[in-house]
């Protein structure tokens, strides 16, 4: 009898071993296939909500005449991006809400958005 209740318990931590853990992974998987660069996103999101949500909105859907950002990254590069982020756009993005490496990781996360 305590054979089958010890092959029963490693069993049972066996399944459960291989069902558990993976919190720390999340899926990223973006809309065309590819994967979010999810250690430039801890970076870049808190950017994103400190000087960018109020314009361009907590889900990046674009807000008056902030456009939306879910998919800027096809429309231009991150260098492309970064500039904008640096000198401002006519229309309404200020110039300098971020420089240097904020707006290099600023830009390197919203580049990955397609």
């Amino acid at each position: 009898m305590p054979k089958k209740i010890t092959a029963f318990l490693f069993f049972t931590v066996l399944i459960l071993a291989a069902c558990g853990g993976g919190e720390d992974e999340q899926d990223t998987t973006t809309e065309d296939g590819g994967k979010e660069n999810t250690a430039i996103a801890v970076k870049a999101e808190p950017l994103y909500e400190q000087k960018c949500l109020n314009c361009h909105g907590r889900n990046m859907e674009g807000q008056g005449n902030a456009p939306g950002l879910k998919n800027v990254g096809a429309k231009y590069d991150q260098a492309e991006i970064e500039n904008i982020i640096v000198n401002g756009k006519e229309g309404g993005m200020p110039a300098g809400l971020y420089q240097g490496e904020e707006a290099a990781t600023l830009a390197e996360w919203l580049a990955t958005l397609k």
